[in-house]
C-alpha cells in the first residue's frame, strides 16, 4: 500500500474504486462471467415452478457483514480483552 501511495494519490485510488463499481475489471470481471455461466446452467436445470436465477444470485459477496448487535460487540470486546490478558473491570453479577 505504501508503494501504491507513493505512485498515485488518494483521490486517484478513490476514482479507480468508483470506476470499478461501474465497470468491473480484474478478478471482479471474472466473477461476473462465472456468475453468468452458473445462472445459465442453473436456469436450464431448474424445475418448472422454480423462479429464474440471475447472475447476482451467484456473485460472491466479499466484505459484507451482518449488522452487529450491542451484545455481539460486547462479546467481541470480552474475547479480545481475555486474549490479551486484560481484566474485565465491569461490575458483573455472576
Amino acid at each position: 500500500m505504501a508503494e501504491l501511495l507513493k505512485r498515485i494519490s488518494s483521490r486517484e485510488i478513490t476514482e479507480w474504486m468508483a470506476f470499478s463499481q461501474l465497470e468491473p475489471f480484474g478478478a471482479d470481471a471474472q466473477y461476473v462471467g462465472h456468475a453468468i455461466t452458473a445462472s445459465t446452467i442453473a436456469n436450464v436445470n431448474r424445475g418448472e415452478n422454480t423462479p429464474a436465477y440471475s447472475a447476482a444470485d451467484f456473485m460472491p459477496k466479499f466484505g459484507t457483514k451482518d449488522t452487529q448487535t450491542v451484545e455481539d460487540m460486547i462479546q467481541t470486546a470480552e474475547v479480545i480483552t481475555h486474549a490479551f490478558g486484560g481484566k474485565d473491570l465491569r461490575n458483573k453479577d455472576e
